[in-house]
């Protein structure tokens, strides 16, 4: 096995000369050491099944469901529909796969944010698409004394009705993608990884509503937050090929999708793994205000994600 870290980033590693679906101990104890150093793992060509990918996924925790309709470990990520047509932009499907192309760690709406997840390439459009990553360690490194201990003292809620209506989306609770009906978990702003007790920054587009903090003020930080921490030599594009397996580390680590052209399919297979409760379960509080994250016709165009 080869690992060879990133160049010009300060994370990441492409991993080399290894059968994710022939794994030994001894070469999954390497890898898992490599993960938690590098934070985003890059497979090449492994051209995994299903089975395959969901067995490497159970390696490291229990996956998580993201939809009832979920049989076994994996799900799609795509905007094609089981008909083989493309979703459309009235569709749920398409809004939720545009909303993710904000900066985001997964599930952390849910009062058990996730701490692990995966994505291999199956079908892919002619262009764009890709997968970008930031490492929130090497942010939080760089943030002054002073800032590094104001953030410790900042929570915030989280919300997938909140970062979908920034995107100019209105959804329910009937929409079954993990949209909160339970209250909204309260998460810190910064995070010390359970395993390797380094910080990070842990916010991200679902992040809003600091507690003592106005309205505007909260969103300002955030956003500018999360903008400042996302820059080089803290991010990486990866530019995926079909048979392509990359891990990351939902722990210390945002990602977000890359636009493409809708027209065509785009179909990425998705495992994630859950969070230790002791490390990723939230409290959770009233919602009550779910009701104003909802654009209303007039506004909505204003709220649409700038595809970056």
């Amino acid at each position: 096995m080869i690992i060879e870290p990133v160049a010009n980033t300060t994370f990441g590693a492409v991993v080399m000369e290894v059968s994710l679906k022939n794994l030994d101990d001894a070469t999954w104890t390497a890898i898992y050491t490599a993960f938690l150093g590098y934070g985003v793992l890059i497979f090449p060509e492994q051209h995994l099944t299903s089975d395959e990918q969901g067995a490497f996924a159970r390696r490291f925790g229990e996956t998580e469901k993201l939809s009832p309709k979920q049989r076994g470990d994996t799900i799609p990520i795509s905007n094609k529909k089981p008909d083989g047509t493309v979703a459309t932009p009235e569709e749920y499907q398409y809004q939720i796969l545009k909303g993710n192309e904000g900066w985001h760690t997964d599930s952390t709406y849910m009062p058990l944010a996730s701490k692990v997840a995966m994505l291999s390439a199956v079908t892919l459009p002619p262009a764009g698409g890709e997968t970008e990553f930031a490492d929130m360690r090497a942010a939080w490194d760089e943030l002054d004394t002073e800032t590094q201990a104001q953030l410790e003292t900042l929570s915030a809620y989280h919300s997938l009705y909140y970062s979908q209506a920034q995107a100019g989306f209105e959804h329910t609770t009937d929409n079954l993608y993990g949209l909160h009906n339970k209250g909204a978990p309260l998460r810190p702003i910064i995070k010390t990884h359970p395993e390797t007790g380094r910080k990070s920054i842990y916010t991200g587009r679902h992040a809003y509503g600091i507690p003592g903090m106005d309205e505007a003020d909260s969103a300002a930080l955030l956003h500018n937050l999360l903008a400042e921490a996302c820059q080089p030599p803290r991010i990486y594009k990866h530019g995926w090929q079909v048979g392509d397996l990359v891990v990351w580390d939902n722990r210390c680590m945002m990602h977000r999708a890359c636009p493409y052209d809708p027209q065509h399919p785009r179909e990425l297979r998705g495992s994630r793994i859950s969070g230790d409760p002791a490390s990723e379960l939230a409290p959770t509080y009233p919602d009550e205000r779910a009701d104003t994250f909802a654009p209303s016709q007039s506004n909505a165009s204003d709220l649409t994600a700038d595809p970056a």
